[in-house]
């Protein structure tokens, strides 16, 4: 997806014929990709992505280490059906709250996407994050750009061995507790580490640590910008959200063309040459090896590494800032300035999905606001529909499970209505422990011409209050079932 014509054509290997026997000629149609070497980068935008990686890897894994109580703070429990968050305990059947979350982030991405382009990507993406951090890694043991290449292309020898061992070592362990870090969120974390520590922990558990952290090991520090380029279907639906208002990085070819070398002192209007100096420095920082200069690409991601250098060349030369910037192409244009850019940042595309996304969060805060803290499913009980029983009476027998979503032990109160003269038989009150749930058996009694035969609907009543010992403390709310009472022939 580029806008703009590069003024020298890229690098592209030779396809070389492979002689074989009878004077037939094989030739490869596959063109091998060089190895790219992001160069290390200072600036503003290089500070935001590490302020970025600080934070998202503080939250991913101390997360799993913080208590809520007696127990973990985030742990969705498979085994148990439980997912905890904080005071939130969600069960199965609260799939609507994953399913509003997941129509909230894909909101959220559009309408981020339609404003500032893909900053998501640049910044906060786990791929772009890990990868920073296994090229920081990789930094540390084998230098800079050019160092690195040089060591690729040595032969072997100690410090060749003790670099590339010493950087696949950090690579793994950190790939291990990324993956013990994920699954921690799924086991608890305290008694996973414990397990292991042991040598006790189970087959599952090692095959998912071992699956994540291969991903992680195979993603950041082998595979990098393939996945960017080639696995992200990101990267291919992009350009549908983008628009001339849209935020991306930018390159500004009138003040930089035509480009060219020159001396420090040299007046670059006299040499009838552009602010570029063509050092490709934008194009050695970039994790995905693409020329800014081309305009904007699919590959781009949005780090705004190349800002950052050409930003530092500037000031060595002695010209202004903001040859690659965020810009938008309505800007660039135009010639706007940083003012007329925010203003239109509010256009119709933006306004929509800022009011469907709001609109949607305010919809699911207010049910979680409003959510009781525990549920009821009845299920009749299908081995007895009705029966007669003595004094006259039809019963029906029903199965109630109570699912205490709160963190402290409730008691419940069952009521009916619905037919003259139904009652209760069977124990009006059940306690239920702390985020637990409970299968109980109830029966109902009608007179026999209470009703004519057939299904009847009823309603169950049921109030919940906090157990308090021997006494009954505050009321958590009630709410009704319905179903029906089977009045035979």
């Amino acid at each position: 997806m580029s806008t703009r014509k590069d003024r020298s054509p890229p690098s592209v290997i030779p396809i070389t014929p492979v002689p074989v026997e009878d004077g037939v000629e094989m030739v490869s149609l596959y063109q091998r990709q060089p190895k790219i070497y992001p160069r290390s980068v200072q600036g503003n935008f290089a500070q935001g992505r590490w302020l970025m990686v600080a934070l998202t890897q503080g939250v991913f894994y101390g997360l799993p280490w913080l208590e809520w109580g007696q127990r973990q703070a985030v742990l969705f429990d498979l085994g148990a059906r439980r997912f905890y968050i904080f005071g939130l305990v969600l069960y199965p059947q609260d799939f609507i709250y994953l399913t509003a979350l997941l129509v909230i982030s894909a909101l959220t991405l559009f309408l981020f996407t339609a404003v500032a382009g893909r900053l998501w990507c640049g910044f906060a993406c786990p791929q772009t994050v890990y990868t920073e951090i296994f090229t920081w890694i990789e930094h540390h043991f084998e230098g800079d750009r050019s160092a690195r290449m040089r060591l690729d292309a040595a032969p072997l020898s100690f410090n060749k061995v003790w670099r590339k061992t010493g950087k696949q070592l950090t690579w793994a362990v950190l790939s291990l507790w990324t993956g013990l870090s994920f699954v921690g969120y799924f086991t608890p974390i305290r008694e996973l580490t414990a397990s292991i520590l042991s040598l006790g922990f189970g087959p599952w558990e090692v095959f998912w640590i071992l699956f994540y952290s291969f991903a992680t090991y195979g993603n950041a520090g082998f595979m990098r910008e393939q996945v960017c380029k080639y696995m992200c279907p990101y990267a291919r639906f992009q350009s549908a959200m983008f628009d001339r208002d849209t935020l991306i990085v930018t390159y500004n070819e009138a003040r930089g063309e035509p480009r060219g070398a020159r001396s420090k002192k040299a007046d670059p209007q006299a040499l009838g040459l552009g602010a570029c100096v063509d050092c490709t420095l934008c194009v050695q920082v970039c994790p995905t090896g693409i020329d800014i200069r081309q305009g904007l690409q699919y590959e781009c991601i949005g780090c705004g590494a190349c800002a950052d250098v050409c930003d530092s060349v500037m000031d060595k030369v002695g010209y202004a800032r903001g040859l690659v910037k965020f810009s938008t192409q309505n800007a660039l244009d135009h010639g706007w300035s940083g003012a007329q850019m925010v203003r239109r940042i509010f256009r119709p595309r933006v306004l929509i999905y800022s009011a469907v996304l709001l609109a949607i969060i305010l919809g699911v805060g207010v049910s979680l606001w409003l959510r009781l803290p525990f549920k009821v499913d009845i299920v009749r009980d299908r081995t007895m529909l009705a029966r007669s029983v003595g004094g006259g009476q039809i019963e029906n027998v029903y199965r109630l499970q109570i699912m205490n979503a709160a963190e402290q032990a409730l008691t419940f109160r069952l009521e009916v209505a619905g037919l003259p003269g139904l009652v209760l038989t069977s124990e009006p009150e059940v306690q239920v422990n702390a985020t637990e749930s409970r299968w109980i058996s109830v029966q109902l009694q009608v007179p026999q011409d209470a009703a004519l035969s057939g299904a009847h609907p009823i309603q169950f009543h049921v109030h919940a209050r906090q157990s308090t010992g021997p006494s009954i403390g505050p009321s958590m709310g009630h709410l009704s079932e319905k179903t029906v009472f089977l009045i035979p022939r």
